[in-house]
């Protein structure tokens, strides 16, 4: 489903990404986990589209389409989801007029005409309230005076309003108490299904405790070095990464 294959990226001229690999099949959850600086959030980025992140080789499918040749917009409409560690802030743009226009985009790709009001409304509620996300919190705007928490959760409403094909979860539990990262992980965990995909970024073991991953993989400066099922995530637990970085130097 979501095929990585020899990927370099560079920002600001210096190379972070160094001939990354990696395969995501449809049905499957997938973790990386690595140190400080490994590029996790680089790969995460240049997937998205970001500006500055500079792909100079490889490959990004997902469902066969080629995300490389994709602007950013096009991207999340063949259905790429990116959670932010640090999700932006948009004064003078409501969170419920951010998802409307957000849906109705994804609609408008699909073919679809746009969701009517009603049952807009009636959606969010719904999905808002199994996040136990206040409904006034939806007409403040965007991530402005959000706690580190209500973000997180705000990026896991999203997911569930657009139901992409495949998410990239960078580091969700930033910033989570232990309340807040049950709650959000049980919503990313009713996304699960055959047809869709996750890539979880995360530091911690703690994240695989609540979202159980089919295979987990160490990234150590630009590569993957290392992959196995979860109980890799229990050994970086208990041991670090030092010799994971000692075989990359």
């Amino acid at each position: 489903m979501f095929e990585v294959h020899n990927l370099h990226v560079a920002v600001d001229g210096a190379e972070i990404i160094r001939g990354l690999t990696l395969s995501v099949p449809a049905g499957e959850t997938h973790a990386i986990m690595g140190p400080n600086g490994a590029g996790k959030s680089t790969l995460a980025y240049a997937l998205s589209g970001r500006d500055g992140y500079d792909v100079t080789a490889g490959s990004a499918t997902l469902a066969g389409v080629d995300l490389l040749s994709l602007e950013p917009e096009a991207r999340a409409a063949a259905g790429l989801f990116l959670s932010f560690q640090y999700p932006v802030e948009i004064p003078g743009l409501s969170a419920i007029a951010f998802l409307k226009a957000a849906l109705n985009a994804q609609r408008k790709a699909r073919g679809e005409a746009p969701m009517p009001a009603p049952e807009l409304l009636k959606l969010l509620r719904g999905k808002a309230d199994a996040l136990k996300i206040d409904p006034d919190m939806l007409k403040r705007p965007l991530n402005v005076g959000f706690s580190g928490g209500e973000k997180k959760r705000f990026e896991a409403l999203q997911m569930a309003v657009l139901q992409p094909r495949f998410a990239i979860l960078d580091e969700t539990d930033s910033g989570l108490d232990i309340d807040a990262l049950r709650i959000v992980a049980e919503n990313v965990n009713a996304l699960r299904g055959p047809d869709r995909g996750l890539l979880v970024i995360t530091h911690y073991q703690r994240l695989l405790d609540y979202i159980k991953p089919d295979k987990v993989h160490v990234m150590v400066r630009g590569r993957i070095v290392a992959s196995g099922g979860p109980e890799l995530a229990l050994e970086l637990e208990r041991e670090g990464y030092d010799r994971y970085q000692k075989a990359a130097a």
